[in-house]
């Protein structure tokens, strides 16, 4: 069977995307837990699922977290996918992270934010691409570009929905027990960054009930490094039939202008107005949309430190 432009284009999108990260980042070797600058990270190694392959978990917690929990204090809790990324620039494959506890530590010393733990997950290597692309976008695309995105970008295997059983039926029960936790969704939130950001749209989408919030910086609606129609469009199918009930549900999105982030402003501004025409506003104090555009500002975790603040703000603090 003769591949269409279309299909050859997709083939090499999804082969590219594969290659994102290293395959370092998830090393066989045993990995130093990080040391952030404020607070303490907990690792839960190895933790297993039913679902998904086995992956440590690093658990942020504030300066002040056991004198805080001593007083009878709950916290809210974020989810953060990309989980080795977040805390400790030496640990990570770039020697970039999202520096997750100065940002947490001063908007919370600040009285701006509530008390918040950030439960780190890590991704699953070359199963990243996998556990990340949103499976139900699957049945929105042309049946040739799909076929190739389940074998190449894929690994014929999508595991997003099991990703997400994980997070909702393993994980979020394991923090909830073992942390003093808020644990309805108003003080649940779910946040990634490229890849990560699809998949945090995703998770508050087909768990509403679960994730209150959701923030994605740099998402990644083309799905691989060129312009194309079919990954988006399937995108937007879906969430103009699933997203979450706005008078419940808060939703950020942003991106740069440079690098990979170059790419997304057309598809981005048709997301804002399919998030727009469900109901949701970005204006005045009812505000639960955020969309917003970061001249100079490219694809990498020293940008999404320096604007982590702002979805931070928007979910959950006073702005």
């Amino acid at each position: 069977m003769l591949l269409t432009t279309l299909t050859r284009r997709a083939l090499g999108l999804v082969a590219v995307c594969t290659l994102t990260w290293p395959l370092a980042i998830m090393a066989a070797t045993p990995e130093p837990v990080p040391q952030p600058e404020s607070g303490r990270v907990e690792r839960l190694a190895n933790v297993r699922s039913k679902e998904v392959d086995a992956r440590h978990v690093d658990v942020w917690l504030p300066q002040n977290f056991d004198a805080l929990k001593a007083t009878g204090q709950r916290f809210n809790v974020l989810y953060m996918h990309d989980g080795q990324m977040l805390y400790d620039a030496r640990t990570t494959w770039n020697k970039q992270a999202w520096n997750v506890d100065r940002t947490m530590s001063r908007l919370m010393a600040d009285g701006r934010l509530p008390p918040t733990l950030v439960v780190g997950v890590w991704n699953n290597g070359k199963y990243r691409h996998s556990e990340y692309f949103p499976q139900k976008y699957l049945a929105h695309m042309r049946p040739e570009a799909r076929e190739l995105l389940i074998s190449k970008g894929l690994q014929n295997k999508p595991q997003s929905d099991a990703y997400l059983r994980f997070l909702v039926n393993e994980l979020k029960p394991l923090i909830d027990a073992r942390y003093p936790t808020h644990t309805g969704p108003e003080h649940t939130a779910v946040m990634g960054s490229s890849m990560g950001g699809l998949i945090s749209v995703y998770a508050m989408n087909e768990y509403p009930q679960v994730f209150g919030r959701a923030a994605g910086l740099s998402t990644h609606w083309i799905g691989g490094f060129e312009p194309n129609s079919h990954m988006p469009l399937a995108a937007y199918v879906y969430l103009r039939d699933h997203l979450a009930d706005p008078a419940t549900h808060r939703l950020y999105q942003d991106h740069g202008t440079t690098e990979l982030d170059a790419l997304y402003a057309p598809y981005q501004v048709f997301v804002n107005q399919i998030v727009r025409d469900r109901g949701y506003t970005d204006k005045g104090p009812a505000a639960n949309f955020m969309s917003r555009v970061f001249e100079g500002t490219g694809h990498n975790e020293k940008a999404w430190a320096d604007r982590l603040e702002i979805p931070l703000l928007f979910m959950w603090g006073a702005r």
